[in-house]
């Protein structure tokens, strides 16, 4: 055991730590968070538009102007989701770079609109061309993350080469900084330009198409079937195991593909559709009852069933932040990272979460999310009802629970024992 945990720490956790910090996954995994205020905020909006109560949506269906008005501000928010994640890549990626972010991030937003396809159409008679505004959502996600990439990755390139118009010391930084950006900034416009003449010739048409069909599609159907869910938070549980944050890891891959598909629910919930999809954003949400590993099970067993001191006071003092899904206090002070005994409950928990509710969902036993994603700190039952749309997702996670308890309870007993001989033997000594 000793040398497994001497090459865990030597020879794993510095290439997952190289990985985790990699300038690219961690300008994609803050972009990504930017985003999440204003999908909280629409989600809002979307609910109070669709609330599943049968008399309230009777009201709305006999008042359409003021279901239309609710969902003013849902587009506003959740709908602008390919903008703000794209600046933010942009700037994120340029302060990694040590170049100037709020430069390279509006470099990005315009090297994305540059890529968005245009429709010609006619407004009081006179032909114009106007920008496809369903872009604006997830439907343009990875296709504005990608040209932020290009894009920061051209105007870094060109700072390096100090290819800059450099301006008098007396000139205010702010003036300075905008000039500085002219030339790396067309290099920039050129390259995606370019990019998109290139795009146009091919059978793809366009930037849109072909991203969606190389990357997108192929990547979305691979990371949110069953098999690949299940992969996913089985890996965020193996980093936890060794104290790596395995969520926010996990997220700055998948998260991009999570929103994306919490975006077509909401969509589809919106224009009055049912939802497709089941391993979105709020899935997670869904089975970390308690937080990763739906550890709120063994928190109740600590608070109300341990015999040792120490994880009866563990167990109660965690049990606030274990209702909001908060859950760190449990795996470092249990702990669960680096204690082999308490990793088979904790890497059994997902592989039963992940199919108990990805199978309910596929089946109609369970409502699929709709599109709506709460705070993460939303408390079990309440976050189910929500993020389903149904009393369902509150029975699941209900289930959920129990199951967490019933499995974390025999290898809780076997640490509990162990700590209460321990005390016992100290008060012996006494």
């Amino acid at each position: 055991m000793n040398k497994f945990m001497s090459v865990l720490q030597t020879k794993v956790i510095p290439k997952a730590n190289k990985i985790a910090s990699e300038k690219h996954l961690s300008a994609l995994r803050d972009a990504m968070v930017l985003t999440i205020p204003f999908i909280i905020i629409g989600s809002i909006f979307l609910i109070l538009a669709d609330f599943p109560i049968p008399a309230y949506l009777s009201f709305l269906k006999a008042h359409p102007q003021i279901q239309q008005a609710l969902l003013y501000p849902y587009n506003a928010t959740f709908n602008i989701v390919a903008l703000i994640a794209t600046f933010g890549m942009g700037y994120k990626l340029g302060e990694s770079y040590k170049v100037d972010g709020i430069s390279s991030g509006l470099i990005s937003l315009a090297a994305y609109f540059l890529v968005i396809p245009t429709n010609a159409v006619k407004i009081a008679n006179n032909p114009t061309t106007v920008i496809n505004t369903n872009y604006f959502s997830s439907a343009g996600l990875f296709v504005g993350l990608i040209m932020a990439i290009i894009s920061t990755e051209v105007y870094h390139f060109i700072v390096k080469k100090n290819i800059v118009i450099k301006m008098p010391d007396g000139v205010p930084p702010a003036v300075a900084k905008s000039f500085n950006s002219i030339i790396p900034g067309f290099f920039a416009v050129i390259v995606i330009w370019i990019i998109r003449l290139i795009v146009e010739i091919t059978p793809y048409k366009n930037v849109q198409n072909l991203i969606q069909s190389i990357i997108a599609q192929p990547l979305t159907k691979l990371g949110t079937s069953f098999w690949g869910t299940l992969a996913v938070f089985l890996i965020i549980n193996l980093l936890w195991c060794i104290g790596l944050h395995g969520s926010i890891i996990a997220n700055s891959v998948m998260l991009p593909i999570w929103l994306s598909l919490t975006s077509q629910n909401a969509a589809a919930l919106a224009a009055g559709h049912a939802v497709k999809n089941i391993a979105s954003a709020e899935f997670r949400y869904i089975i970390f009852v308690g937080g990763s590993g739906a550890t709120l099970g063994l928190v109740i067993a600590m608070a109300f069933f341990a015999k040792s001191q120490q994880y009866k006071k563990l167990g109660r003092l965690s049990l606030a932040p274990s209702i909001f899904n908060i859950n760190e206090p449990v795996l470092f002070g249990f702990p669960i990272v680096f204690n082999p005994i308490m990793w088979i409950p904790f890497l059994l928990m997902p592989i039963i979460t992940v199919t108990i509710t990805y199978l309910s969902m596929q089946f109609g036993i369970v409502g699929k999310p709709i599109g709506v994603l709460p705070p993460g700190t939303t408390p079990m039952i309440i976050g189910g009802y929500i993020m389903t749309g149904g009393i369902s997702g509150a029975i699941l996670q209900i289930v959920i629970f129990i199951i967490s308890f019933f499995v974390y309870y025999p290898f809780f007993k076997i640490e509990d024992n162990l700590q209460y001989k321990k005390e016992m033997e100290g008060d012996t000594k006494k």
